[in-house]
């Protein structure tokens, strides 16, 4: 009997040869659901603000990512609307047609713009007003009453909730708590060991990933992956839903083009 192993997107499976029989059996060894990518056109909007105007056009942008394959859009409003405006967010559901995901702490402004919009996934992130970029997930257990009332809101208006969290065992357990449906893995941590040891780089995530599968929480991660390290982190990270990626893949395509680069991350992702 001849044993071959083959692979198509979110399927492998082994075909199996009866040499006597002449007969062929196909056996289903695992079915999975491709990681989804959301696009960050954070930097998009912050390369307009810097000239004035409303070049590039964001929501141009924002469709040409989409038809270019892009799962989602995602955008962080900040308190500053030095990059994303309030705007910005409330014009982008004229033109996702796919899922939009609105990042940011979680002040009334920011809850008020959310529960107006009504966005397909709303990412809670405990950074400071004045943060360069988000650098820190959340302590979910000191921080768990304010989670739980946020979360409620938001799923009480039919968004689907996720929550910013370090690969942080006790982190994850108080994330359930909260009532989220989901956690963002903060990826800067595996982002800056990947390149010496990936092994020692992806371990902690790989494990708060097993832990957040068995407690029924759904997976995404973000925050300095790139096509660099993207392959083995999706590889490594069971169940693995959906990554939001922005400042890297602009950056990439400032030489190669969205086109080019968004089906590359596709097909480091399948």
């Amino acid at each position: 009997m001849v044993v071959k192993t083959q692979a198509i997107p979110s399927l492998l499976f082994f075909i199996q040869f009866d040499r006597v029989a002449g007969t062929k059996f196909v056996i289903l060894l695992k079915k999975s659901k491709m990681t989804k990518l959301s696009v960050n056109v954070n930097k998009v909007a912050t390369l307009r603000n810097s000239r004035g105007g409303n070049v590039p056009d964001l929501l141009k942008v924002a469709i040409d990512l989409q038809t270019f394959g892009a799962q989602g859009i995602t955008v962080h409003p900040r308190p500053d609307q030095r990059h994303i405006r309030y705007d910005d967010a409330k014009g982008l559901p004229t033109v996702v047609t796919t899922e939009y995901n609105i990042e940011g702490n979680p002040i009334p402004e920011f809850l008020d713009l959310v529960l107006a919009i009504k966005p397909t996934q709303v990412t809670l992130v405990p950074d400071a007003e004045d943060a360069i970029t988000s650098n820190a997930g959340w302590d979910t257990l000191d921080n768990a009453d304010f989670l739980k009332k946020v979360i409620a809101q938001f799923k009480a208006a039919g968004i689907r909730t996720s929550i910013f969290v370090d690969p942080d065992l006790k982190m994850i357990e108080g994330a359930v708590a909260t009532g989220t449906d989901r956690i963002e893995l903060y990826t800067e941590a595996y982002a800056e060991k990947y390149l010496s040891n990936k092994e020692a780089a992806i371990a902690p995530y790989r494990e708060a990933a097993i832990l957040a599968n068995k407690l029924g929480l759904g997976i995404n991660a973000g925050h300095d992956l790139s096509l660099e390290n993207i392959a083995f982190f999706a590889q490594e990270i069971p169940d693995l839903l959906e990554v939001s990626i922005g400042h890297a893949l602009m950056s990439e395509s400032l030489y190669l083009g969205f086109e080019t680069v968004v089906k590359r991350y596709l097909s480091l992702l399948a």
